[in-house]
This record gives C-alpha cells, sequence and structure tokens, in this order.
C-alpha cells in the first residue's frame, strides 16, 4: 500500500467507512475515492458545525469588532483579546466578566462562545435564571441529574448575569452543583455578573453553600472588570439627540417653504 493509500485508509476509518475498507483492495486504486472521502469529511464538519452552533444557544448577537472599547472607563483589552486564543480551556480557567450593567459584559460573553464553537469546541449560553428555574423545574432526581448534562457536559459552559435578581438556597444549591461537576472536570465557565463576589450573600441569601462556591470559582479564574456607564443608555441618548435634529430641521424647512409661498403670493404683478 502506497503512503497515499494509507493515508486515505486512515481518513476512511476514522469516517468510519466500513463498506468501503472491507474492500479496500479492490477500491484503493480507483480515482474517485479521494474525492468520496472529501466529501465525507466536508459534509461531517459542516454537520458538526451546525449541530454545535444549535446548541450553544447564543441567539442574537453584536459582533466584537462592534465594541466601543473606548466607552468603558476601564477595561483590559489585551485580556478580553486573549480569551480568544481559547487558551484558558487548556488551564480550566474560568473567565470572570465583572461590571455595571451595559457595558459589555454578554456581548463579550456571546462572542467568546460563538468562537469557541468555530474552532470546533462545545459550548453553552445561559442566563443565571434560566439554567436555574430549567434544573429547578426537573420532576424528581433522576430527570435533574439527566438535565444537569446540559450544563456540565459541553466543553465551555457561559452563565451570564449572576447578579440580577436574588435566589432562595435551592436555587443556590442547584449552581453550587453545576460549578462542584464542573471543578471536578476542569472545564471551563464563563461568568458575567454585575456584582462583586463579596456581594454575592446577597444574591444567594440564607445560602450555606456561597462561600464555597466563589472559592471554586475563584481557584483558577482570570477576573475582567469592565467599568463605566451604560452603552445602552449612551446609544439612547443619541438617538434622541439625532430624533430631535431631524425634528429641528424637519421644522426649519417648513418654516422656509412656508415663508417662501407667503412672499411669492404677496409679490405684485407687473403690467
Amino acid at each position: 500500500m502506497t503512503r497515499e493509500q494509507d493515508e486515505l485508509a486512515r481518513r476512511a476509518s476514522r469516517l468510519g467507512l466500513y463498506g468501503i475498507l472491507a474492500h479496500w483492495d479492490e477500491l484503493k486504486g480507483e480515482p474517485w475515492l479521494r474525492t468520496v472521502i472529501e466529501y465525507e469529511e466536508q459534509e461531517r464538519a459542516h454537520r458538526s458545525l451546525e449541530r454545535r452552533r444549535k446548541n450553544a444557544r447564543v441567539g442574537a448577537f453584536k459582533p466584537i469588532a462592534d465594541f466601543d472599547w473606548k466607552h468603558p472607563t476601564k477595561i483590559d483589552r489585551r485580556l478580553v483579546t486573549e480569551l480568544f486564543s481559547f487558551e484558558f480551556l487548556t488551564y480550566a480557567i474560568n473567565p470572570i466578566i465583572i461590571g455595571p450593567n451595559g457595558t459589555g459584559k454578554s456581548l463579550i460573553a456571546k462572542n467568546l462562545i460563538h468562537e469557541a464553537v468555530l474552532k470546533g469546541h462545545t459550548a453553552l449560553f445561559t442566563s443565571a435564571s434560566a439554567m436555574l428555574n430549567d434544573l429547578a423545574a426537573q420532576d424528581g432526581p433522576l430527570a435533574r441529574k439527566r438535565r444537569f448534562r446540559r450544563y456540565t457536559s459541553p466543553g465551555l459552559l457561559c452563565i451570564d448575569e449572576v447578579g440580577y435578581l436574588s435566589y432562595d438556597s435551592s436555587l443556590a444549591d442547584l449552581l453550587f452543583e453545576v460549578v462542584t461537576q464542573r471543578y471536578a472536570a476542569e472545564a471551563s465557565i464563563i461568568i458575567t455578573t454585575n456584582r462583586p463576589f463579596s456581594e454575592w450573600n446577597e444574591v444567594f441569601p440564607n445560602a450555606a453553600c456561597v462561600a464555597t462556591l466563589v472559592d471554586r470559582l475563584c481557584h483558577r479564574a482570570e477576573l475582567i472588570q469592565i467599568v463605566g456607564s451604560s452603552y445602552r443608555v449612551k446609544e439612547a441618548k443619541e438617538r434622541t439627540k439625532k430624533r430631535r435634529a431631524r425634528r429641528t430641521a424637519s421644522k426649519t424647512t417648513k418654516a422656509k417653504t412656508t415663508k417662501a409661498k407667503t412672499k411669492t403670493k404677496r409679490s405684485p404683478r407687473r403690467p
């Protein structure tokens, strides 16, 4: 068998093309064989990507290219950019993005999940409330155990908007279980939150697990702090300003038109 044929045999084996492999001696010299294997590889790669995209549940988002790096008072752009190399997955690092509402935390997180999928990783984006309510809604321990796999099996999990709502101790226990299982499996979690860890007792009041939960998240963490005002508020103000400018321009144009018409009517006729 030539080196080229040996390579094709390995690729056919990876694809599970057992019918072709069973008749390899008959088919190995066929000129169409490489094309068939390439078609199969391309189709499976495409299907795999679409499956990962669907399972990631990112939804609509703005690309990171649209992020206004000048708007926040403080943000470590170099650190955020480094995250897109996904080296943090190798070391099971948890990127923790902390900042006020509307400063781009979710935009960064969604782009990270999307890029992870494109690079071949399995990933899932979920809000804290959606995940915890989903787990709490499961009927019985067995159903809940199966549902836990949705959040513990992806190579990368993002839990968005931790701290926007408060949760009772039973929901805190569910989050603790997700974090603990991923911690044991050395699997990364992206967290976005508007609260420093010192205030998580207010997010999960009366929950005994908060200190341990924070400890496991922070043991292997990369903190990205964003300081600044809401970009959404900034955009809303800019839109309002533009609308006012358009209305003023429209009124000015109408006034000039009316004045011109009036002047034309009053002009004396020539004999």
